[in-house]
């Protein structure tokens, strides 16, 4: 129930939430007010002082108006709403002794910030300082902190708005980071381990120590962003661009099956960082580690040229020859194969499909064997949206590990534990960064949670692929969706494929899943399914036509290779896991002589003599549409009917763990250098003995 109440600021009558902050009250207002340590997605620390407002009538001192909720203000002495001002002298003053304050120890590093151009100490020191100080003491100067291979430090800058801090506690769940100290002494720190760093020739104890003061999160990334000053950088894109010589394309993230709002800052032909845009749907204003990471992958292992495989070898081609090898191959099969991969964007899978089927073969994207329902969308997406979990009060997780398999989700499920909601989990063990009533990984401890469950308001149910996949998975959907039932809740599918919705939506499926598909198939069409392994038999095996990216297990198997984009180099849909249609823009251009997925399977089309209907973009999504008409809907989440599938008894056995290596789960990150350190970095932490060892 709202308390809403009549508030005057800066002569202007508004009215707000009694619950909310002058801060935010003054923002709704229209009226900016500057800050350092406020952050609205963290608690409220009041220490940086830059918020400060005028309280007309009320102490003769500005307050902070981060700290400071509207139903604390009082009347005027007639009764007339508070007044509240933001821009008087007494306000002007106070901010400028606070930028002064701010300025006192923080060295003059812009010409080598890499904060440089996109600092809010920097503008706010122009917008609300003054140009001269009162201060003429040595600037304080504080060791580097080593927090893994990611963040940068530069702790000189640093001016303890504790925003780190509050992100890798309260949202991220890793406790690495803290306070030390009061006053002039006081510090950001790792605890204990401030001053270690991982260099060749260190003892074999020093290593791991240094990996325990490395940031445990998987969302570490974020506190670059949150940090205003330049005392957390980003350590791989140091010193290489400036923002201003970028160029920003807002894109969808297919590192999970989250679909994350991301901006690509390209620099040339180059991707040069990866940065979250803020969707309240989605992932907020977060993204993973792999998300922010992963763009060195995108230089790496690439596929520009066409290759032909002669006498067991592959030999550069042309695209005229690799087509014509690919026709033949296709006309001349006995059985066709068609395989999505993972990050296949939905019209490549759309033109797979329609040139498959056409030439009689058949096409599959569950190419991990996840049982998922073909034309059931309640069954292979849900009825629940993402931001549902926020209100949740009950949450039932099923074969998921939400911290590997979309770390921002995990995130999301954290805020719902802190807001009281209660979790119960069947899975493999994992480390989750909220509590959780773990029932164990065995097939019967799904069978008691289903008997121990009671109607609630506000129920969830998450499904992850570890529970779909395996001889039981039939029974453990339909168990699922009963549970759904039970708890008068909804249900979502955590899906790890970027590309497995888009490619249900428009059934790219056969029946009897990825083995029926493959069975007797002499010719296989791999559209970037680079998890799955093609092995050669003694009579050669197959006819493998690899469509993909990077040289990854797919082109290794291949005898004909066909270079295509990456995801941010050509226009996409993908659907994320909760079934909203989301549009990829190009950041980039392909390398060499690779192009575009679609585009590739309309040329080949037309080298076999049945040339797909459609010479653009346009048309092939007009086709598109027409086949799945909700895909027209950008960003939005259609409603699911919820049709229960019928039940099936569930065997012996248990859930299986859908993500074995976080950092190492698509061509992509297979071909960044960064994420194979981080992989290793995590094994040795995992590995790490402890002293009762």
């Amino acid at each position: 129930m709202s308390d809403l109440r009549k508030i005057i600021i800066d002569g202007k009558e508004v009215e707000a939430d009694g619950a909310m902050t002058l801060i935010q009250a003054c923002e709704q207002a229209g009226v900016e007010i500057p800050r350092f340590c406020y952050h609205e997605r963290l608690s409220i620390a009041g220490n940086c002082r830059m918020c400060l407002v005028e309280i007309v009538g009320g102490p003769p001192k500005p307050a902070a108006s981060c700290a400071m909720q509207v139903r604390d203000l009082r009347p005027g002495p007639e009764g007339q709403p508070p007044q509240v001002r933001t821009n008087s002298p007494m306000v002007r003053k106070a901010r400028e002794g606070v930028m002064e304050f701010l300025l006192i120890n923080h060295p003059l590093d812009c010409p080598i910030c890499d904060q440089g151009g996109e600092c809010d100490l920097q503008d706010q020191a122009m917008a609300y300082g003054v140009d001269f100080s009162r201060y003429r003491e040595p600037k304080r100067a504080l060791p580097d902190l080593h927090i893994g291979p990611l963040v940068e430090t530069h702790m000189t800058r640093c001016i303890y708005c504790t925003r780190c801090v509050r992100f890798t506690t309260e949202v991220a769940g890793c406790t690495d980071m803290g306070t030390l100290g009061r006053g002039e002494d006081t510090r950001v720190t790792t605890y204990g381990n401030e001053m270690l760093s991982v260099k060749g020739g260190e003892s074999e104890n020093e290593v791991s120590a240094a990996l325990r003061a490395s940031l445990s999160s998987n969302l570490q990334g974020n506190v670059i962003d949150l940090c205003p000053v330049g005392a957390l950088v980003s350590k791989p894109y140091s010193f290489t661009a400036r923002p201003w010589e970028l160029t920003k394309t807002e894109t969808i993230d297919v590192m999970d099956a989250l679909g994350s709002s991301i901006r690509v800052d390209t620099k040339g032909r180059e991707v040069m960082r990866i940065l979250p845009r803020n969707h309240d749907g989605v992932n907020e204003e977060w993204i993973s580690d792999k998300t922010r990471f992963v763009w060195d992958g995108l230089r790496r292992q690439r596929l520009d040229r066409p290759y032909l495989r002669e006498n067991g070898k592959l030999r550069p081609a042309s695209w005229p020859e690799a087509l014509a090898a690919a026709a033949s191959a296709i006309k001349g099969a006995k059985s066709l194969a068609g395989l999505v991969g993972d990050l296949a964007p939905v019209e490549a899978a759309f033109s797979l499909k329609q040139l498959v089927e056409g030439a009689g073969g058949r096409v599959e994207c569950r190419t991990d064997g996840a049982h998922l329902p073909a034309g059931n969308r309640s069954a292979y997406v849900g009825n629940a949206r993402i931001e549902d979990i926020d209100s949740a009060r009950k949450i039932y997780l099923i074969g998921t590990d939400p911290s590997t398999e979309a770390p921002v989700l995990g995130a999301r499920l954290r805020k719902a534990w802190l807001n009281g909601a209660e979790v119960v989990r069947v899975g493999q063990p994992a480390d989750l960064t909220f509590e959780a009533t773990e029932l164990g990984a065995r097939n019967k401890f799904l069978l008691r949670m289903l008997e121990d469950a009671q109607p609630a308001e506000n129920s969830m149910v998450i499904v992850g692929q570890g529970g779909l996949m395996g001889d039981n998975a039939p029974a453990v959907l339909s168990l699922a969706m009963k549970l759904t039932d039970e708890v008068g809740g909804k249900m979502l599918v955590l899906h790890t494929a970027a590309a497995r919705v888009g490619a249900m939506d428009v059934d790219a499926t056969c029946e009897g899943g990825i083995a029926t598909a493959l069975d007797g198939a002499d010719v296989i069409y791999n559209l970037g399914a680079d998890e799955i392994e093609l092995t050669r038999g003694d009579d050669g095996g197959p006819f493998v036509i690899y469509q993909g990216s990077h040289g990854d297990r797919g082109a290794h198997r291949a005898d004909v290779i066909l270079p295509a984009a990456a995801y941010p180099e050509e226009q996409g849909l993908f659907v994320n896991t909760e079934g909203r249609p989301q549009l990829a823009l190009r950041a980039s251009h392909p390398p060499g002589e690779a192009k575009e997925n679609w585009a590739i399977l309309r040329a080949l089309s037309g080298e076999m003599g049945s040339p797909l209907p459609w010479d653009n973009l346009a048309q092939l999504r007009q086709a598109l549409v027409a086949a799945a008409p909700h895909l027209a809907e950008i960003d939005a989440v259609p409603e699911n009917d919820w049709t229960p599938v019928a039940e099936v008894e569930l065997g012996a056995g248990q859930l299986q763990a859908a993500v074995s290596d976080f950092y190492l789960t698509n061509p992509v990150a297979r071909a960044s250098e960064l994420m194979a350190e981080l992989s290793a970095n995590t094994r040795a932490r995992r590995e790490q003995k402890i002293a009762a060892e």
